[in-house]
């Protein structure tokens, strides 16, 4: 084995939120768990509770929002903010590439499509993407899916929800699956313990699914 692949993989991880599977990462990446370091968080809002985890690390990070770039365009001006858009991309690329330079990106709660103009540069710059789906493979793809998982489940029309971990690809939570994770539809639950059931697999599966990239990265290195 080469001494590159014993090299410990750095991490990115987009955020958008409270950022507890972003908390299950950092103490995994503590404990050795996970054979890589978290080099940075990029999150999409200010107000992101994960910004304060990472600090409380020591872990750097970047808040890069959307709304700055809509700032005086109104909603119905759909080629400006079009072009907004494709700038916050471009700016998020390049900071990626140029200053961060993972190994890999994790997104744990990211609540922004990565479009085209995003992945591809980052799949010619050979970073990986994965990202946490809370359904299953094949359900309930983009948002609200544990809401939405739960309404099919009391109405009878599953009998299992869950999450994944998945590659990121330009069609939205259709990557393919690196870790799933099943739980069973219970009639009559309410939707916040749903909720709290699937969190608590989305702890474990993201971790798993971190590990199990990493490994193919060293394997290519070998």
């Amino acid at each position: 084995m080469s001494e590159v692949a014993h090299k410990k993989a750095s991490i990115l991880v987009l955020i958008s939120g409270n950022g507890s599977n972003l908390q299950a990462l950092i103490d995994s990446s503590k404990s050795g768990k996970i054979p890589g370091n978290i080099t940075h968080v990029v999150s999409s809002s200010s107000k992101a509770y994960g910004l304060e985890r990472a600090a409380n690390s020591n872990i750097p990070t970047t808040v890069h929002e959307l709304k700055t770039y809509y700032k005086g365009i109104p909603k119905e001006n759909k080629e400006e903010r079009a072009i907004a858009r494709s700038k916050f991309n471009q700016d998020l690329v390049e900071l990626i590439t140029t200053k961060i330079k993972p190994d890999l990106i994790v997104c744990a709660g990211w609540m922004l499509i990565l479009s085209a103009d995003f992945l591809k540069p980052l799949s010619e710059a050979h970073i990986p993407i994965i990202n946490l789906h809370p359904a299953l493979p094949g359900y309930f793809e983009g948002t609200h899916a544990i809401e939405r998982s739960w309404e099919a489940g009391q109405r009878g029309e599953v009998t299992k929800g869950g999450c994944m971990i998945h590659y990121v690809i330009e069609e939205v939570d259709m990557g393919e699956p690196l870790v799933v994770k099943e739980i069973d539809v219970i009639k009559g639950e309410t939707v916040e313990k749903w909720e709290e059931r699937i969190h608590a697999l989305e702890h474990n599966a993201i971790v798993e699914g971190t590990i199990e990239v990493i490994k193919c990265l060293n394997e290519k290195q070998k």
